[in-house]
């Protein structure tokens, strides 16, 4: 099946179902995948994908406050203050 996107770039739905999503590289899926905001590292299947891609629409909050998903300790806790007055500043 021919694909409508010539070359993607970007992250798309994974097509091979195994992760939530996988990177695509100039139209090839790469090994960098992303799980519940969680990027690793799993190489495509040696078969090829069929369908279409789905890209991955993310907002701008999802992208800035992602690292708030992650356990924090006492030691970057200053870093989310300042990341905190950053965006309460409108990021300028």
């Amino acid at each position: 099946m021919e694909h409508t996107l010539p070359h993607p770039q970007g992250w798309f739905s994974d097509p091979y179902r195994q992760h939530k999503a996988r990177w695509f590289s100039d139209g090839t899926p790469t090994a960098l995948v992303r799980d519940a905001g969680v990027e690793s590292k799993d190489p495509p299947p040696s078969t090829s994908y069929t369908g279409e891609l789905e890209p991955i629409v993310e907002t701008e909050g999802q992208l800035l406050h992602s690292h708030l998903n992650k356990s924090s300790s006492a030691r970057d806790s200053g870093a989310h203050a300042i990341w905190d007055i950053f965006v309460a500043t409108g990021g300028d």
